[in-house]
């Protein structure tokens, strides 16, 4: 049997009457802001305390969108006749946000947890050439990034964790002795006339 001429008509008018009739759903975008789901990629927060310059984010950035620059200081020896320190120097570290594609293989491949994902996402320009934000602006939004999601209770405690309270323990029951000790020498002068 051939289809019936305007039934394609009348069924795409359906459809658009069935949605007329439905409450919109549509979020005022600038005035509500959107409820982003935990841990979502926005933009990358730098944590310049922890960053070493070992410049291994850069190296690793398929779009090589990450600039880094430093400087050499030496310090002198913390002992006489020691030998004088040299570390790296951040002074530069920006990330061109027009070239990255937002992988995150400079957070993953980061071993001193220099970079985070941040849920900052209204960064816009109207100049491409602004789109590359210094570390004054990663650092910034360095401090939107959420906590990290708690452990599994039933999970066993990290090894590094445990490292660290077994010394904390030790050192606090040293501690502990010494002044038992120092109380006991006190009693034994008082004691003595």
């Amino acid at each position: 049997m051939p289809p019936i001429p305007g039934s394609g008509l009348a069924k795409g008018l359906a459809v658009t009457l069935r949605t007329m009739t439905k409450k919109t759903v549509t979020a005022q975008y600038p005035d509500t802001q959107p409820e982003l789901p935990p841990r979502s990629r926005g933009v990358i927060g730098l944590f310049e305390e922890n960053c070493t310059v070992c410049m291994l984010c850069a190296r690793e950035c398929p779009d090589w969108c990450i600039y880094i620059d430093s400087h050499k200081e030496t310090s002198p020896p913390a002992t006489p006749g020691g030998r004088e320190r040299s570390r790296n120097v951040l002074d530069r570290f920006a990330i061109d946000f027009s070239l990255c594609m937002y992988c995150g293989i400079c957070i993953e491949v980061c071993p001193f947890d220099a970079l985070f994902w941040s849920p900052e996402f209204e960064y816009a320009e109207t100049d491409i050439h602004e789109l590359t934000h210094e570390r004054d602006k990663l650092r910034e939004w360095m401090w939107t990034v959420p906590e990290p999601p708690a452990l599994d209770p039933a999970a066993e405690e990290p090894k590094e964790i445990a490292a660290a309270r077994k010394a904390a323990d030790k050192l606090a029951a040293q501690r502990a002795k010494e002044q038992q000790e120092q109380q006991e020498q006190q009693d034994e002068k008082g004691g003595n006339p």
